[in-house]
């Protein structure tokens, strides 16, 4: 005998059988984690016009045979991130800052320096993944903060000892390649983790080229990659990443540098290069990001950098409003 259904029951099947299908269609969309296998892809589902807001906390100083703290500085700012535009293979991301504020500091003219970029927007280009491509807006950007840095100078004409200082900072917007590596280190924090699969407790071992800020040829790298933690709940990973760059080539650079250093300023330099205290530069990266959307929650970044008996410890904190 054939089952008997009405038109009440097969008018509930076909909704039933509609959610189904459209559970099925947007699965894809908002599922980057999968729960089969504990891994998660990172990967950037933004829109035009979508914005963020982050406060960013700048933290630094020194340590001197491991007890005395020196030179220690804290600042903030704020960063407006909007999706400029939204394409098949990119995105175009403006990133605005704004409302720097110098909390501490040993050096008289830093609050100055930070307000140079004050209101710059910086627009970037990213794949359709989320992974960091190139600055756009390089000259204008390189323009912006040669102008702040002309008028600081003007102001501190009488003081020689900044020239090296100026000099510096202007070279450090002086090129795109400039830019991309050194001047905007906590853009490059926000997209490390974009564009790749990570499975949980897994390790992902590599090697990579970190920008010389000596001047000269990058450094080479260890890298080691791991997703720590997936918050299925909370729609959130956190993943972390360790870098140790060759203390070889940076001791070689910083020996380099020092030296010549001396020499602009009329200093003695006998130091042989074989007596030139190792140095060592590590740097440790941790981000929880919204696994649906690619959008950072929070992302930490400490770097340690040693020479014999002094130790510079630089943080960085990227945290959503």
């Amino acid at each position: 005998m054939r089952p008997i259904y009405d038109r009440q029951n097969i008018a509930k099947m076909k909704k039933l059988i509609i959610l189904f299908a459209l559970s099925l269609l947007f699965t894809p969309i908002i599922a980057q984690i999968n729960k089969s296998d504990s891994s998660v892809q990172v990967v950037s589902y933004w829109n035009k016009h979508d914005k963020q807001r982050y406060t960013i906390t700048e933290e630094s100083y020194q340590v001197k045979n491991a007890t005395d703290t020196i030179k220690r500085q804290l600042f903030t700012y704020d960063v407006d991130v909007e999706v400029l535009d939204s394409t098949a293979t990119s995105y175009t991301i403006k990133w605005l800052y704004r409302n720097f504020n110098m909390k501490h500091t040993w050096n008289p003219i830093m609050e100055k320096l930070l307000s140079v970029s004050n209101n710059l927007p910086v627009i970037i280009k990213t794949s359709e993944m989320g992974v960091f491509q190139e600055v756009v807006n390089w000259e204008d950007v390189r323009d912006y903060i040669g102008k702040g840095i002309n008028l600081i100078k003007s102001e501190y004409k009488d003081v020689p000892s900044l020239d090296l200082v100026f000099e510096q900072i202007q070279n450090t917007f002086s090129t795109r390649e400039a830019i991309e590596n050194s001047a905007i280190q906590e853009i490059q924090q926000y997209y490390t983790f974009h564009g790749a699969k990570y499975k949980l407790n897994e390790e992902y071992p590599g090697s990579i080229k970190r920008p010389n800020v000596y001047g000269g040829e990058p450094f080479d790298a260890e890298i080691n990659v791991y997703l720590d933690e997936i918050n299925f709940n909370d729609d959130n990973v956190i993943l972390r990443t360790s870098q140790a760059v060759n203390n070889k080539q940076l001791t070689d650079a910083a020996y380099g540098y020092v030296k010549k250093m001396a020499q602009n300023m009329g200093a003695p330099f006998n130091t042989k290069r074989i007596d030139f205290p190792l140095a060592v530069n590590n740097i440790d990266t941790a981000s929880r990001i919204q696994a649906s959307t690619g959008w950072v929650i929070f992302s930490i970044q400490t770097k340690e950098v040693s020479m014999d008996n002094l130790l510079q410890v630089d943080e960085r904190s990227i945290e959503i409003q």
